[in-house]
């Protein structure tokens, strides 16, 4: 793979990412129309973690709210552990029992287990169809077919009406579906924002905040992603030349990315997902359509 086709790969990953368009969709349609079925798994990482520092740098005040309320929900617990076992100990002596500390006393902290709920069925699904979805991703038909599911998914985004729930009130049980939702989004073509988006709107969560928990999500999705895949990593052969096009690449989904996610943020409050709609059911019958032809 030349610097070019580095360049335009990281472009599609940074637009498609955030985008509801499916990167991985594009990925794979790219890679198959130009003859890159040879890239190696390093360089789809390195584009995952250029769209991850987008999110870094996009909700930093949040992603350290988060860090911070997570370390004190840790904190909290193991007093909570500790208090048990000393109570266990005074046994029924009034004066020496200790108070439990209530744990989720903070919105960052309930958004917190929002995300953590969520996570767990899309870590699940994730090594569950990493086989399958590796397969399925050679050919053009899986891609286009999710493409054109992603079409009707943004159909239905534009049709939701505004919710109420943000952190504060959003239920853990729907942090699971969403968590279920962005499971199947790892199939190629289904698009893990477009999804998730999508499930949060449906829920009944504010728009605002239904693109941020969005993204944010992504980044324990992405991550175990990137683990799953990291020791096929090792078993590549990649030159010094190779490697700076992956950096390049890397680089280029990270700026693209940010620019992104701004812009998503403006398309949920407006409702303008019809736009993107038509471009995946475009793009699904182009990739379908190749399927049968190439």
């Amino acid at each position: 793979m030349n610097l070019i086709e580095s360049i335009i790969m990281g472009i599609i990953q940074g637009v498609t990412e955030f985008l509801p368009v499916s990167s991985s969709g594009h990925l794979a349609i790219f890679k198959n129309f130009f003859g890159l079925s040879e890239v190696g798994i390093s360089f789809d990482i390195l584009l995952h973690v250029g769209t991850l520092v987008a999110v870094f740098i996009c909700f930093w005040k949040d992603i350290w709210e988060l860090i911070v309320n997570g370390v004190g929900i840790i904190v909290d617990v193991c007093k909570n552990i500790g208090y048990f076992f000393m109570n266990l100990v005074n046994g029924k002596k009034e004066s020496g029992k200790k108070e439990y500390i209530k744990v989720i006393s903070t919105p960052y902290r309930r958004y917190v287990m929002l995300i953590i709920i969520a996570t767990i069925p899309t870590g699940i699904m994730g090594i569950l169809l990493k086989d399958t979805i590796e397969a399925v991703s050679m050919a053009l038909l899986v891609p286009g077919i999710c493409l054109l599911i992603t079409s009707v998914l943004l159909l239905i985004a534009d049709k939701a009406k505004d919710g109420n729930e943000n952190e504060s009130n959003a239920s853990y049980k729907k942090a699971g579906i969403i968590g279920i939702c962005q499971g199947f989004a790892t199939m190629p073509g289904i698009s893990r924002s477009g999804t998730t988006i999508t499930a949060c709107l449906m829920a009944g969560m504010e728009r605002a905040f239904a693109v941020k928990f969005s993204f944010i999500v992504s980044i324990p999705a992405i991550l175990g992603a990137a683990v799953l895949d990291l020791p096929d990593m090792f078993t590549e052969s990649i030159s010094a030349a190779q490697w700076a096009n992956y950096v390049v690449g890397m680089a280029i989904s990270a700026v693209v990315g940010y620019i992104c996610i701004k812009t998503m943020l403006q398309v949920v409050r407006k409702k303008k997902f019809k736009g993107f709609s038509i471009y995946c059911a475009i793009m699904g019958l182009v990739a379908v359509i190749g399927y049968f032809v190439m």
